[in-house]
């Protein structure tokens, strides 16, 4: 485990008074509210945002967003670390979670977990589109216009505890929008799904993140949904086996802001570092057997044959995949001399990130007998016996419920009819009329 006990300094030298730092303070507080939510209906968010006093409009600022508020007397460490450059000028947000007012005034719906707990995009999408615009939108009282820098290096997201596992996912949805996360206490347990995002990481291609997780020994926050620091731990060793640039801390304690107040300083410099946040080669042999360093999606000429959504056959015919709304699974059939198909059984099981149907489009058998399925999770790659081995993240640009997906010798295809993208991959052909080699039972 890579911890960050070798950099931290006694606690007495790490615990700034925030008296101290707030008189000293070189920024301007701002409030507002979020009165309506095209992704969360009828919520109401509050909000702060601080704006640096050497902030210019000119130069797009670095951001921050953090979870339930104020914590960790984030507003003075960034002060304090921006005065002494190892932070860039950052406009810091404070997001409170939503609710939703009854007419009389009082709360009818509180949204906190719904927004921070889940692990689909909403929430990333209402940062991306309510959130930081709204933010943008605001004067500052000596009349300078807000302007964050696009630039996910730029950007980070803090969180504890169900804001802990609502900052990964915020990232871990959309690492364009950020590309450090810092998560305390982090909910990755069986609350809405969080538990899998573990899973998740191990078979899914690395993504451009620096991540830190923070807990303690005794953190079972409420045993219904297990230990707190037993899955923060699982995660943990997942991203280090997915070649994450990530550092964790594990110390006495139990589920409390106290020991992410405690390290926030040092880890706030470990975490803007000028060191890139390229991955690691992943642990995933099928992954780091497939993908090529540098290589993306790249724009192509669509394809004159686009082949069926919702089956694949193998290269010599003798058995097929098929979606047959059996929510995450695909039924395979053997074929019989006949040509009829034969021994069906729900054989392939696919991820869900959003807890709702994989819903397969495209599929196709590579040279190896993986089958290769776009789903709106990613692209799923299952060895012989159903079990998926292998994720791509699926490039924007293309419909995924009608994206095919063709495997070429050392390139792999989408294209939804309209647009096609492709991307170089070690990957083999399927030879027409040849059966792969058998991976065997295990």
């Amino acid at each position: 485990m890579k911890l960050l006990y070798t950099i931290l300094r006694p606690a007495a030298v790490l615990l700034m008074s925030a008296i101290a730092l707030a008189a000293t303070a070189r920024y301007q507080m701002l409030d507002d509210t979020l009165r309506r939510s095209d992704i969360y209906p009828g919520t109401v968010h509050t909000f702060r945002v601080a704006v640096p006093d050497d902030y210019n409009p000119s130069r797009p600022a670095a951001l921050y967003v953090g979870l339930d508020g104020i914590l960790c007397h984030a507003p003075e460490v960034i002060d304090s670390l921006s005065a002494c450059g190892i932070m860039p000028v950052t406009i810091s947000v404070y997001l409170q979670p939503g609710y939703v007012p009854a007419a009389d005034g009082t709360v009818a719906r509180y949204n906190r977990s719904n927004e921070f707990d889940a692990t689909d995009a909403r929430f990333a999408t209402f940062l991306e589109t309510e959130l930081l615009p709204a933010v943008e939108k605001i004067v500052t009282s000596d009349g300078r216009p807000l302007r964050l820098s696009p630039d996910p290096a730029d950007r980070m997201i803090f969180g504890l505890s169900s804001g802990g596992i609502a900052a990964f996912n915020a990232a871990w949805q959309r690492p364009d929008l950020f590309s450090k996360v810092f998560s305390g206490c982090g909910t990755f347990v069986p609350m809405r799904g969080g538990n899998d995002i573990e899973a998740i990481v191990r078979k899914h291609e690395p993504l451009p993140l620096r991540i830190f997780l923070q807990d303690g020994y005794t953190d079972t926050w409420n045993p219904i949904f297990g230990s707190w620091y037993e899955h923060n731990r699982m995660l943990a060793s997942a991203l280090e086996f997915a070649g994450y640039d990530c550092a964790f801390d594990w110390a006495e304690g139990g589920h409390s802001v106290a020991r992410s107040s405690q390290i926030f300083h040092e880890v706030m410099k470990w975490m803007w570092r000028p060191d890139s946040t390229a991955t690691a080669t992943t642990g995933n042999g099928l992954l780091a057997s497939l993908l090529i360093p540098g290589e993306t999606w790249q724009p192509t000429t669509v394809p004159a044959e686009i082949p069926a959504l919702g089956s694949a056959t193998y290269s010599d015919g003798s058995l097929t995949a098929k979606a047959e709304n059996c929510g995450n699974w695909l039924t395979q059939y053997l074929t019989a001399p006949d040509g009829s198909a034969v021994c069906g059984q729900r054989f392939y099981w696919l991820h869900s990130t959003d807890n709702m149907p994989a819903a397969p489009a495209g599929m196709a058998f590579d040279g190896d007998g993986y089958l290769w399925v776009v789903t709106a999770s990613g692209i799923q790659i299952c060895d012989q016996n159903g079990r998926v081995r292998g994720i791509l993240r699926l490039p924007k640009g293309l419909e995924q419920s009608r994206t095919a997906i063709i495997i070429s010798e050392g390139s792999v295809t989408l294209t939804d009819g309209i647009g096609a993208l492709t991307r170089r991959l070690n990957v083999k052909a399927p030879v027409p009329g040849k059966r792969p080699a058998s991976q065997g039972a295990a």
